[in-house]
């Protein structure tokens, strides 16, 4: 079985064979390469003959899909403090003010 999906930025693929799973990155059509992103952090490339001669599959972003990043706490995903977006000293909304625009 060979790949019949084009690459496409941002998209996560699976290489069935070696059960890999990553992001494709960047493609270069200078010299026809594209760069992905492994699951795992790591980055690779495969030019277009590689790209179609491969057994990928699109499959679902990742659950944990911060994985690549090293250094990334849970803090800096921007969804651990629930009152991030609650400004304390803000006046009520007045519905009827905006009603008059």
């Amino acid at each position: 079985m060979t790949t019949v999906t084009d690459p496409v930025i941002g998209r996560w693929y699976k290489d069935v064979e070696n059960d890999l799973s990553f992001k494709v990155v960047a493609i270069e059509d200078s010299d026809n390469t594209i760069e992905v992103q492994y699951i795992n952090g790591d980055i690779g490339e495969y030019d277009s003959d590689s790209w179609y001669n491969s057994t990928f599959d699109y499959i679902e972003a990742p659950e944990d899909w911060s994985a690549p990043f090293d250094d990334l706490e849970p803090d800096d995903l921007g969804y651990s403090d629930p009152d991030m977006h609650t400004a304390t000293d803000a006046d009520p909304l007045d519905l009827d003010k905006l009603n008059d625009f």
